[in-house]
């Protein structure tokens, strides 16, 4: 079946005789027939959705499409529309194919739109529920802004169309025309015919009819929408009416009087004959909230405007309750507003559960930010813990670290643990905290050398609001997040002096103040000390408290440098290898003959570190299976020296990786990364021992 052809119309105008007027006016005659049929169709169903119920309109139009569809010769036929609360989407609702039954129900969910896509193969139908705007569109896009597409062949989409154009093809469609359902100047909808069999030219005429029918389906629908919103609303205010419990209200403007339900009058024990005014239930309502609830009433009808207040009232019982109230001026025989309608609802277990919602809502905020801390210093603690060196040595030196370590871990007692940079202090304290019965909990670490003065007590104890300039919120301190857990203080010996009397403060009694704040807070937190430091002549100098440093020295361990265990540089070599050899993807079968005797003939004076960046570095820098360390990367020349105090030793090794770096601190290959130093802690070691730049 098909339209008159351009062909047919111009033979028709011409009046052609012979054998070939006979041929087109068949044509004509058979076309128009069709058209009147199209045209009954039309008339038809114009007729059946004027007349339908809102509950029926969905089977009329599935019946719809299929008439359309069967009369005009055509494949497939789909509706889309854009939900009430879903602006901006066009869902596939209904669908019907000829030789296809209608789907009834709508696939559920997006898994069974991504299925399709995954599974579609040449003609297979769109899954009904489906957003279109995923998987055509541009289309969509045009149909929403009201535009009609036709399309007598698939490829003549434009080139921004390539996924429609493909999707299309998907679906089998050879030709289409989509026609948006508009409806008070937007658009709920769309309405699309396709051709699956051949290409097919769509005439003006036929469009033009098809629209026709898209503005029925469109009145159809917007009516059956309307009616649906009505029925909801309706059900809505029945269900309202029912259950609230409601007090009715009407207070005149004039006199004051104050009319209201037989079971309000109950409630505040007033009688039923006795004549209720606004003045007299003021005396009801609570002394806080009086004068509030009376100036907002008289505004409100001076103004014209609604009413909506919640404020608590004292019953004759003594009982409190919370009461909104909303009310809406009404107009007399004379236009003016003379008096006051509204309703009450008692809303005290409301208010009563949104005060325990917010308590639990503090209380979830409280662990929440617990829980972010812990899982921050939980994270640290892994990435610590995945470090290659761990526990790594046989010597009899690193033996007695393992065992003291053991011995004090069941414990909560205070452990200083001395050694130089770079031996590995830091793991020693995780050992021991993972051996501890608060091992469900993160170790909590801070540098004391890498916080500025101005900032350590805070970041140890918290502070307040407003308790220096630039502190615009609360934040709680490192001991209160090791509450229950353990503290591990890191280069304590670069503590200033009043921080160390209230550090011992809290090793005595558990218990300190945030700063600017009065109130005690008590914590249960385990410290554990480590410092590079001799804590003892700082002591003597005056630099350190001695009642804190005797309160820290409860169990001491000390870790010898690794010059002083030079049986532990193998073990420790192979497991910085096996480490790298992942992360840079080689693989190290062997050293150069003479890496291992220049490892054991250094001093070492970054100790475990230091080695570990060596190592590093001739990874980097060997190219095959065996491990070449250079020479010139061990300052052996410079290491002879072996005496002298450890501020010495450590001044004139920062100074050799300075000087060797050409004084470049942070960056990759920098004196920090070197030393295995942050950045921040490599400058305060600098600025104490008094090493500067020299001018260039």
């Amino acid at each position: 079946m098909s339209l008159v052809g351009a062909d047919a119309r111009r033979a028709l105008e011409t009046g052609t005789g012979g054998a070939m007027t006979t041929v087109d006016t068949t044509v004509t005659q058979q076309d128009l027939e069709e058209r009147l049929k199209f045209e009954t169709l039309i008339a038809d169903l114009s007729t059946r959705f004027v007349n339908v119920a809102a509950d029926h309109v969905d089977l009329e139009i599935r019946h719809a499409q299929q008439r359309i569809v069967e009369t005009l010769d055509l494949d497939r036929s789909a509706l889309w529309q854009v939900p009430e609360r879903e602006s901006g989407v066009l869902r596939l609702t209904w669908l019907y194919e000829a030789g296809r039954p209608v789907v009834e129900r709508p696939h559920q969910g997006l898994l069974s739109s991504t299925n399709w896509l995954l599974q579609a193969t040449d003609k297979t139908p769109a899954p009904l529920g489906m957003d279109g705007t995923v998987f055509y569109p541009w289309l969509c896009a045009q149909l929403l802004r009201g535009e009609r597409i036709v399309l007598a062949r698939v490829d003549d989409l434009p080139t921004v169309a390539a996924q429609d154009r493909e999707m299309l093809r998907r679906v089998g469609t050879k030709s289409t025309v989509l026609v948006p359902l508009v409806m008070h100047g937007g658009v709920i909808g769309a309405l699309s015919f396709a051709m699956i069999r051949r290409e097919r030219t769509w005439s003006e005429h036929l469009i033009d009819r098809l629209q026709v029918i898209a503005r029925v389906l469109a009145e159809a629908l917007a009516r059956s929408r309307a009616e649906k919103a009505l029925r909801t609303s309706e059900a809505r205010l029945s269900l309202a009416a029912a259950s609230a419990g409601a007090r009715v209200w009407e207070l005149e403007k004039r006199t004051g009087r104050l009319w209201v339900t037989e079971a309000a009058k109950a409630l505040y024990r007033v009688a039923p004959d006795d004549e209720l005014t606004f003045e007299r239930y003021l005396t009801f309502v609570h002394a806080d909230d009086r004068e509030r609830v009376r100036d907002l009433v008289e505004n409100q009808q001076r103004v014209g405007q609604d009413l909506h207040v919640e404020y608590r009232v004292i019953r004759p019982d003594g009982r409190m309750e919370w009461v909104s109230t909303w009310g809406r001026l009404h107009e007399g025989a004379g236009g003016e507003s003379d008096r006051l309608l509204g309703v009450s609802i008692d809303v005290t277990e409301h208010k009563r559960k949104d005060e325990e919602l917010e308590h639990r809502l503090r209380q979830i905020e409280a662990l929440k930010q617990q829980l972010e801390h812990d899982n921050a210093s939980l994270r640290e603690e892994v990435q610590a813990l995945s470090t290659p060196a761990g526990f790594v040595g046989k010597s009899p030196a690193m033996r007695k670290v393992i065992a003291l370590a053991s011995q004090v871990a069941p414990t909560d007692s205070t452990v200083l643990i001395i050694g130089e940079t770079g031996t590995g202090k830091e793991l020693v304290a995780r050992a021991i905290h993972a051996g501890s019965r608060r091992n469900g909990r993160p170790l909590i670490t801070v540098n004391c050398a890498s916080l500025p003065a101005a900032l350590i007590e805070a970041e140890l104890f918290g502070r307040e609001k407003g308790a220096y300039t630039g502190a615009i919120t609360a934040m709680r301190g490192r001991f209160e997040m090791a509450d229950g857990a353990t503290l591990f203080l890191d280069e304590i010996g670069e503590l200033p002096l009043e921080v160390q009397a209230k550090l011992l403060r809290v090793l005595e009694d558990g218990r300190f103040e945030r700063l600017g704040s009065s109130r005690s807070l008590q914590v249960d937190v385990r410290i554990l000390a480590a410092t590079n430091r001799d804590l003892a002549q700082d002591v003597k100098a005056g630099r350190f408290r001695s009642d804190l440093y005797y309160r820290l020295c409860v169990f001491p361990i000390a870790i010898a440098p690794l010059r002083e265990r030079p049986e532990d540089i193998p073990d420790l070599v192979w497991t910085f290898v096996r480490h790298f050899e992942h992360a840079m993807r080689k693989t190290i079968k062997s050293l150069s003959p003479r890496a291992m005797e220049d490892l054991a003939r250094y001093t070492w004076p970054g100790n475990v570190r230091e080695l570990r960046n060596v190592i590093e570095h001739a990874m980097i820098v060997s190219p095959g299976p065996t491990l070449h360390v250079g020479v010139s990367v061990l300052p052996i020349e410079k290491a002879a020296r072996t005496t002298g105090t450890l501020h010495e030793l450590e001044r004139e090794h920062i100074l050799a990786v300075l000087e060797k770096t050409g004084w470049r601190v942070m960056g990759k290959g920098g004196a920090a990364e070197i030393l295995g130093l942050k950045r921040t802690t490599l400058q305060a070691r600098m600025k104490k021992l008094g090493i500067h730049r020299p001018p260039s």
